[in-house]
């Protein structure tokens, strides 16, 4: 891709989002939080941002204009552009770019960093060797799918992953047995639209050794949860929510949307998932500061964290905690 007045910024590694506000401000961040840049060429006027906005989305084969004026889009390396114009905007338009690591992330590139302490790395590499399915959690930039990457590239090399998003992310694996499908939108005539749950249908008979789904959002989960209960275990989804404890009532919303009342999600997902590994973003830093599970007590549907981190100081294990270490690792 090119980008034009923002092209010097595409050559540091460190870069993970490019904002472009609507009056043609240019905000950076490169792992710290967001810091205002000035480029050599600025964005003069909110028409200038709205046409740098429509070229943008060009180059990914999306349209931004009167009739669609949001664009979410791809490139097949996973940088992903994001875009609204005015009148949805007070004017010009609103960008937001995301970068993928350049590199395939390393689970102990990722410790090292601070991504978790260094007690849990063990218990990561015994999650992805032992085949758990794993629910990774969090808000919007807070890492989940660098980790999940990274996750992956544990992987025995020999298994064949079959991966569907909604807007490609995950970008190249590095491997030579890897799948992805992303979702389609509808033509200008509203037909060939193409579904997460159509994807998550198709990579059942595509012989996946593990099946990861980008983001979870919406009636996806239904055919993802009868997978995850039918023998096809190892696989990764990304989810957002607050914390492990209301990660069950975030799968219970979206089950609504497939149709499945409480008791049937509560028994699909309960059975689903071995373990939630959550994280946020503090101070702009990365980190893993809950792993939970999902269990059902008493009719009830709970997440419960089993060992939590602030970041700094040593993780504090729970009760559940030296059970789960010795099932994993």
């Amino acid at each position: 891709m090119m980008f034009g007045p923002l092209q010097p910024l595409v050559s540091d590694s460190k870069l993970t989002d490019i904002a472009v506000t609507c009056e043609g401000r240019v905000w950076v961040d490169r792992g710290e939080g967001m810091r205002e840049y000035h480029p050599a060429i600025p964005f003069r006027s909110p028409q200038v941002v709205r046409q740098y906005a429509s070229q943008l989305c060009s180059q990914l084969g999306r349209r931004l204009d009167e009739a669609c004026p949001i664009a979410d889009a791809s490139s097949s390396e996973g940088i992903r552009v994001h875009a609204v114009i005015a009148p949805l905007v007070p004017e010009g338009a609103a960008i937001s770019i995301r970068f993928p690591s350049r590199f395939v992330p390393r689970l102990s590139g990722l410790g090292a960093e601070g991504l978790f302490p260094t007690s849990w790395f063990s218990v990561l590499c015994g999650l992805v060797r032992k085949r758990a399915t794993i629910l990774i959690t969090g808000g919007t930039g807070s890492g989940k799918t660098t980790l999940m990457k990274a996750l992956l590239d544990q992987c025995d090399p020999n298994e064949r992953i079959v991966s569907v998003e909604e807007v490609r992310e995950l970008g190249d694996l590095k491997r030579g047995d890897y799948v992805s499908l992303v979702a389609r939108e509808a033509n200008v005539e509203g037909a060939g639209a193409v579904g997460l749950p159509e994807l998550v249908k198709a990579t059942l008979r595509m012989r996946p050794d593990r099946i990861v789904l980008g983001e979870c959002r919406g009636e996806e989960i239904a055919d993802l949860l009868r997978a995850f209960n039918s023998g096809h275990h190892g696989g990764m989804v990304t989810l957002h929510a607050d914390n492990v404890a209301r990660v069950p009532s975030r799968l219970v919303a979206l089950g609504l949307l497939a149709g499945l009342d409480r008791q049937a999600l509560m028994m699909l997902a309960a059975n689903a998932f071995d373990v939630v590994l959550h994280l946020e973003r503090i101070e702009g830093k990365r980190h893993i500061v809950q792993i939970g599970r999902l269990v059902v007590a008493h009719d009830e549907f709970v997440g419960v964290p089993i060992a939590t981190w602030n970041g700094r100081e040593g993780a504090v294990p729970g009760p559940m905690w030296g059970q789960f270490v010795r099932q994993w690792t």
